[in-house]
């Protein structure tokens, strides 16, 4: 196992910015990564499969709902805390932060903000503990950009609902012992449920032969004449302001953790650049490295001034939507071309595993699709300059 000599760069002392309570959030989540995820995570890349046994150190480092109140499990922290937090952990590997995501923004939330209070008190502490792991039904075979065409359906038997469908690219959903369920009822209106493993007719089969997201569960959520309890219903929003008001904080987490991806490729491009010897001399000498190099700190450190005020504007509950969209539009894209740069520098070796490049490269083209894609998130922005709806 080559040991991890991650060093952060801020090149603009962006730590200036934060508290202390922020730094040694970010510095415990920092450690924890080195530890636990950096020596094991390229084996578990090549071979397809999640680590379980992080799971309890996911929950220890506060990145199981870390703005949830302390009342339901949570860490009770600020929303750049959970910013910081998922930049170290997808600067290990975006399928991990997905995983983190997923419980945090998806599950947790949508609990926490449209559920009742026997809700919060029954699901919270143990999704915030990792005892129970939870997963997010709304992406369909046939519905994907366009979540509000979704068939996934139930019906009111008068003691209990019943639900029929399916979703699909649901992480977690393999081990999930619970599962947030976006379904339209008898009038089309649609409304949160929470499926719970166990239940006659919901099964969760594993998506298999990814390319991207390796070490991170992907899977299905099938529905036949699943008896859901009418108790099981999030009573506090419905309509697809509800599931998108989840995705909001997801992608919020992304614009935070696709900088901890593109940090970690030019860590490793930039400490591979004095160490290569090419023509009697460091690559790093060369002025098209040196391009390179300049190129990734300076959008590196635009991403991470973008993050910190979307930051700053969430916490104050000012953040839109809209800006939410450009800040994963843009650090994403940016941790993509970051990754491929560092590919390039790092010629042959770029594609082993014995580096993270080529292993960030191929999870961010998971992450550049979904929560939104790239391209829907710049139609988002469209609209909100122009006020004129390029999706009708």
């Amino acid at each position: 196992m080559k040991p991890d000599l991650f060093q952060a760069p801020d090149y603009y002392n962006l730590d200036e910015l934060l508290t202390d309570e922020h730094k040694l959030v970010r510095d415990a989540a920092r450690e924890w990564v080195k530890r636990d995820v950096s020596p094991i995570i390229e084996d578990y890349a090549q071979r397809a499969e999640f680590p379980n046994q992080i799971i309890k150190g996911l929950a220890d480092i506060g990145a199981f709902g870390p703005y949830i109140p302390e009342e339901y499990g949570g860490a009770g922290l600020d929303q750049i805390s959970y910013g910081l937090i998922m930049q170290e952990i997808e600067r290990g590997d975006s399928g991990v932060r997905s995983t983190a995501s997923v419980q945090s923004s998806l599950v947790m939330y949508p609990i926490w903000k449209y559920g009742n209070e026997a809700q919060r008190k029954k699901y919270l502490p143990k999704l915030a503990s990792g005892e129970w792991m939870g997963s997010f039904g709304l992406t369909e075979p046939d519905h994907g950009s366009n979540p509000g065409g979704m068939t996934t359906n139930y019906k009111d038997m008068g003691d209990h609902y019943l639900l029929n469908g399916a979703k699909m690219w649901i992480s977690n959903s393999p081990f999930c012992q619970i599962a947030v369920v976006w379904a339209k009822n008898e009038e089309g209106r649609i409304h949160g449920l929470i499926v719970e493993r166990g239940m006659e007719g919901f099964s969760t089969p594993e998506t298999h032969n990814k390319w991207s997201l390796r070490a991170s569960a992907t899977g299905e959520l099938i529905f036949d004449n699943v008896k859901v309890p009418k108790e099981n219903l999030l009573p506090n929003k419905s309509g697809l302001g509800a599931p998108l008001g989840c995705l909001d904080s997801a992608r919020f987490g992304i614009a935070w953790g696709a900088i901890g991806a593109a940090m970690d490729c030019y860590d490793t491009a930039l400490r591979y650049s004095k160490e290569r010897i090419q023509f009697g001399k460091p690559i790093g000498q060369f002025q098209l490295q040196q391009k390179k190099l300049a190129e990734m700190i300076t959008e590196i450190t635009k991403a991470q001034l973008l993050a910190w005020r979307l930051g700053v504007l969430r916490e104050n509950g000012k953040a839109t939507s809209a800006q939410i969209s450009m800040a994963k539009r843009n650090n994403v894209e940016m941790a993509l071309k970051i990754a491929r740069e560092a590919r390039q520098m790092l010629g042959g070796m770029g594609i082993s595993g014995e580096y993270s490049i080529m292993r960030h490269m191929m999870n961010l083209e998971s992450v550049v699709t979904y929560e939104g894609t790239h391209d829907i998130h710049l139609l988002i922005t469209g609209l909100d300059v122009t006020g004129l709806n390029a999706f009708k």
